[in-house]
């Protein structure tokens, strides 16, 4: 989450919140493209007893079990690098947080997956919010999150989800937020 524009003397505060789009998630889909096409490239060198590998000969193994096994691996990888680009493409998870004290509004927008609900936004009154809280879960895996606090809404988080920022990190935009909105911030000891 960044903060990206404060303007007209500190009345507007919009933040970016990067979603899938990323620098491991290009680096996951292309490890996935290379082992799910050399896989399946293998499996397929097996049945056609044709070699269409640069790296090694897999012509000479068994279709069954081996090559099947191979091919089973190269559409599971393909399918997962598939779906890895479809979700940079569609930009799951990033948005913006929005903070308008001349309008009184703050406004959520996320984007989802395509369908009905592909675009997620929730708009409040800036004095409808009670506090700013921050969550730390330590652990296996662990989470630092920053949520607002609606009446009559559950809490919404403002962090994009996958990659916890630093303690320090969230302390500062907590504390920013929270001067911004002059509301309580809470979960921080």
């Amino acid at each position: 989450m960044s903060i990206q524009a404060q303007t007209k003397q500190n009345q507007v505060l919009r933040q970016n919140v990067v979603g899938s789009r990323r620098f491991s998630n290009y680096f996951w889909s292309v490890i996935s493209a290379i082992g799910g096409v050399g896989f399946l490239l293998a499996g397929l060198s097996s049945y056609f007893k044709t070699n269409f590998l640069m790296v090694s000969d897999t012509s000479n193994l068994q279709f069954i079990p081996q090559g099947i096994a191979l091919t089973f691996y190269g559409v599971a990888g393909s399918l997962l690098c598939l779906y890895l680009w479809l979700v940079i493409l569609w930009d799951i998870g990033g948005g913006y947080n929005e903070f308008n004290k001349e309008k009184d509004t703050v406004t959520i927008f996320r984007s989802g997956f395509p369908g009905k609900n592909r675009r997620i936004e929730i708009v409040a009154k800036l004095s409808e919010i009670q506090s700013v809280r921050a969550e730390i879960k330590d652990g296996l895996n662990p989470q630092q999150t920053l949520y607002i606090r609606i009446k009559n809404l559950r809490d919404i988080p403002l962090t994009r989800a996958g990659q916890p920022i630093s303690l320090a990190e969230l302390e500062n935009q907590g504390a920013e937020l929270a001067r911004f909105l002059q509301v309580p911030l809470e979960g921080l000891s």
